[in-house]
């Protein structure tokens, strides 16, 4: 039985180690974040942290804290109540960050112990000088399980020496002020994010796989929100590993492996003789990646997390319930093509290699800015892994730290991920409360102060203390700043749209067009209706004017003229005498013409006949 253990692990070790890049040019790439010490002046300046793999890391922000030192307790390895050690702030404090020595116990202990006690993030310090590592959970630790669940603390792993600076200043009376900053930990080039989950089918490989479970249950629906609104870019992908030609006709590497070796995962179990085998999760992780390219082809690829957590549900190992029969019921019920599934899954059997798998082998070596993939499961966002817990709020705020300032969708301005700056005091910025309109712009790092466009109308300025309307339309906007006013169904604005807009009382009224318009009493100012038989009444923006009698006023003129048939009369006669004088005239000036083209007509023809007289006469004389 030990023989058989032992066989065992040493395969196992061969196999998980035995990773498709030869271990000369892997590359696993650290995490970090900056570290800024503000005070004291003497060690002032930006270090390196390495990101602990557990945790909240509070991406795209930053967290300011004071450096503690326990007296006792270096390690953290025990809990600090024991030594009545606090670390809780006091209030208008700055919060507190333990300093902890690497050593004696799991990284993630010292974290909880430190957070139990009150802190608000830990900096733990190497106890060797090399470069810095990533701080990851215990593997297979069920007693370590709970408490890892609930750190809701940052972490970051410190060099040695500067370890050492820090200890000193603290130890020597000096106020340690540190930042912490996440900002820019992950790219944010432009309005979608691109990431992708290294994750596993297999339901029964202990803590990190009930995390991964439970992670992909709750993130379900903001991964879908996010991706139906084209914000994001998401692919899963799977972790496998090869066979050592030595072993491929091995029983055991038969049981863990397809393709004749060439693509492998552990026995779930760690047991040969019993339950399921490794074949049978690289085939489950081979179905769910053509799951995934199936549902992508036809423009909805977010059924995938639809698949993988229905099979989650329905199809468990503790339930017997893992295999094909199962996946294709969950298949089926979701609309998706078997058939095309099954095409794309290949020949397990075949002594060639699966075009499919085979590119998640390739896909595991790192590029650019991203190291090797070899912790499972692990979170890439905008090429670059994500370090902390594999929580639905933790891993939102990584991914919305990835998109462009001000391009954040909804579900990333929601309460659970952070609090909207622009309601405490309107974020400093300008504002109009009159309008309602503000020049803050809450975003997902925090809040921008950029003069707003509304309704069609740009405003223009600092955006801190003055934005002002750019262009026409200006009195659409709060009626331009001008003045404005309503009384008895009659509304009257000061606001005129030209000339780059200015403010100027209407006609009826007098002011400076701004703050007031008083109307004008054109009655007692005699400015309209002072005809001797009309009476005026002055009305809010105007007047009324009435004649008395039988009279109508004519507003143009500003008299009264008869309503009376005889007054018509002799309107109409009027009327007559000036056509009559019209066509007189007319008729003057046509006989005016005819004359003066007779006469000119006579002086031609006497022309003519002076030419042809003294014509004839020379002729004679010839």
């Amino acid at each position: 039985m030990v023989l058989k253990r032992l066989s065992v692990s040493l395969f196992l070790g061969f196999l998980l180690t035995s990773l498709i890049v030869p271990s000369s040019i892997a590359r696993f790439v650290v995490e970090k974040n900056s570290l800024r010490v503000t005070s004291p002046d003497k060690i002032k300046g930006t270090y390196d942290s390495a990101i602990g793999n557990f945790g909240i890391p509070q991406y795209g922000g930053s967290m300011a804290g004071a450096v503690v030192y326990p007296k006792d307790n270096k390690k953290g390895c025990k809990e600090f109540d024991g030594f009545g050690i606090s670390f809780q702030s006091k209030p208008g404090a700055l919060p507190t960050f333990v300093l902890v020595d690497r050593g004696d116990c799991f990284f993630a202990l010292k974290v909880w112990n430190a957070q139990k006690a009150g802190a608000s993030a830990v900096l733990v310090a190497d106890d060797m000088e090399e470069a810095l590592i990533t701080m990851d959970t215990p593997e297979e630790d069920v007693s370590s399980a709970k408490y890892i669940e609930n750190i809701t603390i940052p972490s970051a792993l410190i060099e040695k020496s500067f370890g050492e600076t820090l200890k000193k200043a603290v130890n020597s009376g000096d106020m340690v002020n540190v930042n912490l900053d996440w900002r820019e930990a992950v790219p944010h080039p432009d309005d979608r994010v691109e990431y992708e989950l290294w994750t596993n089918s297999n339901d029964e490989c202990g803590v990190k796989c009930d995390m991964l479970m439970e992670f992909v249950k709750d993130f379900r629906g903001a991964a879908q929100i996010l991706e139906k609104g084209g914000y994001t870019q998401f692919t899963p992908h799977y972790i496998t590993w090869y066979c050592p030609q030595a072993f491929t006709l091995s029983r055991q590497c038969k049981s863990q492996c397809i393709n004749h070796g060439r693509y492998c995962a552990p026995d779930p179990e760690q047991d040969f003789s019993s339950g399921y085998d490794g074949k049978d999760v690289v085939l489950e992780n081979l179905r769910q990646l053509c799951v995934f390219k199936v549902a992508n082809e036809t423009k909805k690829p977010w059924v995938w997390w639809n698949y993988v957590t229905d099979f989650q549900i329905r199809c468990p190992m503790k339930e017997k319930r893992y295999n094909k029969e199962c996946a294709d019921g969950v298949i089926k019920s979701l609309g998706l093509d078997a058939k095309k599934i099954d095409k794309c899954m290949g020949d397990s059997d075949a002594d060639s290699d699966n075009p499919v798998l085979k590119e998640e082998q390739n896909a595991q070596v790192g590029k650019g800015s991203r190291g090797d993939v070899t912790i499972l499961p692990t979170l890439v966002v905008n090429n670059r892994q994500y370090r902390g817990k594999l929580e639905k709020g933790a891993v939102l705020k990584a991914i919305c730290s990835g998109f462009e300032e001000t391009t954040e969708p909804g579900v990333c301005l929601s309460g659970d991920v952070e609090t909207n700056e622009c309601l405490d005091n309107n974020g400093g910025c300008w504002q109009d409360k009159t309008a309602n309109i503000t020049a803050c712009r809450d975003t997902f790092r925090g809040r921008v102060c950029e003069c707003p466009l509304v309704d069609g109308v740009q405003f223009k300025g600092d955006g801190y203390s003055h934005c002002e309307v750019s262009g026409s339309g200006r009195c659409k906007i709060n009626n331009g700043g001008c003045w404005h006013g309503s009384q008895d169904g009659h509304t009257f604005s000061a606001c005129l749209d030209v000339d780059g807009g200015k403010c100027q009382c209407p006609p009826g009224f007098k002011g400076d067009g701004v703050k007031s318009c008083v109307d004008v009493d054109e009655c007692k100012e005699r400015k309209a209706c002072q005809c001797s038989a009309c009476s005026c009444k002055n009305t809010w923006g105007s007047y009324e004017c009435s004649c008395s009698g039988d009279l109508l006023y004519i507003r143009d003129h500003d008299t009264c003229i008869s309503k009376s048939g005889s007054e018509v009369r002799s309107a109409w006669a009027a009327v007559w005498v000036i056509l009559l004088g019209l066509a007189m005239a007319g008729g003057g000036g046509y006989l005016i013409y005819k004359y003066r083209l007779r006469l000119r007509e006579w002086h031609v023809a006497t022309s003519v006949v002076s030419f042809d007289f003294d014509l004839a006469k020379m002729i004679c004389i010839s």
